[in-house]
């Protein structure tokens, strides 16, 4: 699968979006970013996160990934060999950086 098979649903103005954002540029992922008008999904975010409806998600070999911080780690965990770490590699201080970021 090609690395620009990755699409990111969002809305600009969303600082939940810019997480991943910033997450793939960090690992140099290639990505199209699919703006979102909020006042109308689209049949895409309602298939992709069919439980709360909302931005962001991170659709990857056709898999969905649904709110932010879990993105920003699905990225770090699959993209390992692309840019530095964002998360801690140590489990205490992962779950502290999670803590923190909610």
């Amino acid at each position: 699968m090609a690395e620009n098979d990755v699409k990111l649903l969002g809305s600009w103005p969303s600082t939940f979006v810019m997480r991943p954002r910033i997450a793939l540029n960090v690992k140099s992922v290639c990505y199209d970013f699919l703006e979102e008008q909020l006042s109308s999904k689209s049949d895409l975010l309602l298939k992709s996160n069919p439980v709360y409806k909302k931005i962001p998600v991170l659709i990857h070999d056709g898999k969905s990934i649904c709110e932010s911080l879990n993105i920003v780690q699905y990225i770090d965990e699959k993209w390992t060999n692309s840019g530095p770490s964002i998360l801690p590699l140590d489990p205490y201080d992962r779950a502290i950086a999670r803590f923190w970021a909610c």
